[in-house]
């Protein structure tokens, strides 16, 4: 794969049937937020059980979406936006998480999404062309951190193996990984040289951990065997589990607006279809170079880290993820066209609801396999977040060298010193527009020159 960046012209200049699919998923988004169907923010939906119960109002709700939420927004999805060309779910969904909550009304939601979206089909583009014109663009230098972002993100799975079954199998995935790229890199330069290394390490990850389940259930039954007792296995539910009724009933309450869930996946699988969408940070970069399967293949992966996660949380507060387990974003890539990606995103959604209470039955069983997912999301924020500090730092250096990287690194600093106000992951994107911006202002006093080349 070339290691270039984009091309400095990146467009946010939508045709009119994007424009529309944008407005009116992100007016459907807002919609089922109000009703405390789904929320996008991971963080979000487990506070979600109070506010359907009544012991949480309105208000107190929206004010826990948008502190959780904001750092996201404007430190990390419209940076992503800018210097990819591609939308993202922290632009579209977490600002719809939020104005679908505030809405008292429920023909009030729908209106405040839809004009979010307006607001992000509309204006964005004017602020990219904008932003290209001043004399540092801070844009174009953003586009750095494709790389970082691209290559580093592909040691996710050999951190969560290593942190889950010890520095000997996390050092044999390393080497199996790095193997892998650089047969990719040498074989087939024109594919994201991470993709099978990434394969690689994701099942090594699972088949170490249903082994271990495995090897555990076979411990269990025979220590009770030897100990006379019949047994059928573990991780049987009581039938009085408070925790089992609890999650029955909301399972039960999200299959009653199954239909309403159906639209919701197809409007995000013809999102991602028209390829002017990416779910995650390495992905929006792969889609803006065109590499749609390889952007599929790394959504896919990201599905394991996150479904045991959205199932519990769903089973547990009553309320579904606005991207149900995401495996809507690579099927989307993926379609020759968007009534097909449509059809096909109504059935994934629909199976998904269907079958929440049995994964999570399965998860109650495979207390490793939990585990590994736990692991996977911990390892995929600590690959992105160093991936994106240096990719900002390469961004500032591209801009206005030492200056401009003391000005973003400084700023990242400071963000730390102070408790970080700005979450980690969305700070160093921040601060390079932060020290974009002073840097024009510094070029308009006469104390600054722009960089050549």
């Amino acid at each position: 794969m070339s290691t270039t960046v984009l091309a400095a012209s990146t467009s946010l200049d939508f045709s009119l049937t994007q424009k529309l699919t944008v407005i009116a998923l992100c007016a459907l988004t807002a919609f089922i937020s109000h009703m405390a169907l789904a929320v996008f923010n991971d963080g979000v939906r487990p506070f979600m059980l109070d506010f359907i119960q009544g012991r949480s109002t309105r208000t107190a709700t929206t004010a826990v979406s948008f502190g959780l939420s904001a750092g996201f927004i404007f430190g990390l999805g419209a940076p992503m936006a800018l210097s990819s060309g591609v939308l993202n779910p922290w632009l579209l969904f977490l600002p719809t998480d939020i104005l679908g909550i505030l809405a008292p009304r429920k023909w009030l939601a729908p209106l405040l999404g839809g004009a979010w979206g307006a607001v992000v089909v509309f204006g964005l583009n004017g602020a990219n062309e904008v932003a290209h014109d001043l004399p540092v663009d801070f844009l174009t230098a953003m586009q750095q951190m494709s790389t970082p972002i691209l290559f580093l993100f592909t040691l996710f799975p050999v951190l969560a193996i290593t942190r889950q079954f010890g520095r000997l199998r996390g050092g044999l995935a390393a080497v199996l990984e790095l193997a892998l790229v650089i047969m990719t890199m040498k074989l087939w330069p024109n594919v994201f040289a991470g993709s099978l290394a990434m394969a690689a390490g994701v099942l090594l990850l699972i088949g170490f951990a249903v082994r271990k389940d495995l090897a555990r259930r076979e411990a269990d039954r025979a220590a009770a065997l030897a100990a006379g007792e019949r047994t059928t296995g573990t991780g049987v539910e009581e039938p009085d589990d408070p925790m089992a009724s609890l999650f029955s009933s909301s399972a039960l309450r999200l299959r009653r607006f199954l239909p309403l869930f159906m639209v919701l996946g197809a409007g995000v699988c013809v999102l991602a279809q028209m390829h002017i969408f990416g779910g995650g940070e390495a992905t929006s970069f792969l889609i803006a170079k065109g590499q749609y399967g390889e952007a599929a293949q790394v959504d896919f992966y990201r599905v394991f880290g996150f479904v045991p996660l959205i199932a519990t949380t769903a089973l547990a507060s009553g309320a579904y993820g606005i991207a149900g387990f995401t495996l809507v974003y690579p099927i989307g890539y993926l379609m020759p066209n968007p009534f097909l990606a449509a059809v096909v995103g109504a059935v994934v959604f629909a199976l998904e609801v269907l079958a929440l209470s049995s994964i999570g039955k399965v998860l109650g069983k495979l207390p490793s396999v939990r585990d590994s997912s736990e692991h996977l999301r911990g390892a995929i924020t600590e690959t992105l977040s160093l991936a994106i500090l240096f990719g900002s730092l390469l961004a500032a250096n591209v801009m206005g060298g030492g200056l401009a990287i003391l000005i973003v690194g400084g700023l990242y600093l400071l963000n730390e010193a102070m408790g970080r106000p700005v979450v980690r992951m969305a700070a160093a994107p921040a601060a390079v527009i932060a020290g974009g911006v002073l840097l024009n202002i510094l070029y308009w006093l006469d104390l600054f020159t722009p960089l050549k080349g």
